[in-house]
């Protein structure tokens, strides 16, 4: 294998956890949730918000779309950061630690351009990158290629020297296909062996 150049984290379910259907077990009621999610697609209605939609506009206009819904749709925006929590301390320890290191730490990620403004001053973190692949500012989502070509052109790494760690399988495999090395995440233990084994990190500095 290549020697890794740069380290790509996704920032969903690998630094902050993002678990929407959650959130909403806890304000409705599982089942009401269940039925929720089963006559609107939410998440497919956040891919808009990911490509660069407003993100008070988009949310709003599916809530006015589905007005049985509309106070529960309305939530995906007026307590969005309820559904973008906790952080996961662990990965932010990782992604600190690489830096003192002096690895280059890029982040890409599905975010609005609004979200993502909601989330930096609540995660100081996210300000600790090197690079910042904002998919709303990008105009395009992983797992399209697109994205992954976007990436290489500006960040001067080439394909085999980036090591990126997603907790999505079809943004892994996309990156895969143009020669990333790649880590489906699960939990941030395993993403910290991983680190190890390629050398990035000590064992003490993974902890």
């Amino acid at each position: 294998m290549a020697k890794v150049q740069a380290v790509v984290f996704d920032i969903g379910n690998v630094l902050i956890e993002w678990q929407p259907e959650r959130f909403y077990d806890r304000v409705i009621g599982a089942e009401r949730r269940r039925a929720m999610f089963a006559a609107i697609d939410l998440h497919g209605i956040n891919d808009v918000v990911d490509r660069g939609g407003n993100f008070r506009d988009t949310i709003y206009a599916a809530a006015e779309t589905h007005t049985d819904w509309r106070d529960e749709v309305r939530m995906w925006h007026d307590r969005w950061i309820e559904m973008a929590a906790p952080a996961m301390d662990h990965s932010v320890r990782l992604l600190r630690a690489l830096r003192t290191a002096q690895t280059p730490v890029f982040a890409l990620t599905n975010f609005g351009i609004q979200t993502f403004q909601i989330a930096e001053p609540v995660y100081p973190f996210l300000r600790e990158f090197d690079r910042r692949y904002i998919s709303g500012h990008m105009g395009v989502i992983k797992p399209e290629a697109r994205i992954y070509e976007m990436v290489e052109a500006d960040c001067g790494v080439s394909p085999e020297g980036l090591l990126f760690t997603d907790d999505r399988i079809d943004n892994i495999n996309a990156a895969a296909a143009r020669g990333w090395q790649v880590h489906h995440f699960d939990v941030p233990q395993g993403w910290a062996d991983r680190l190890v084994a390629e050398g990035l990190l000590t064992e003490e500095a993974a902890q």
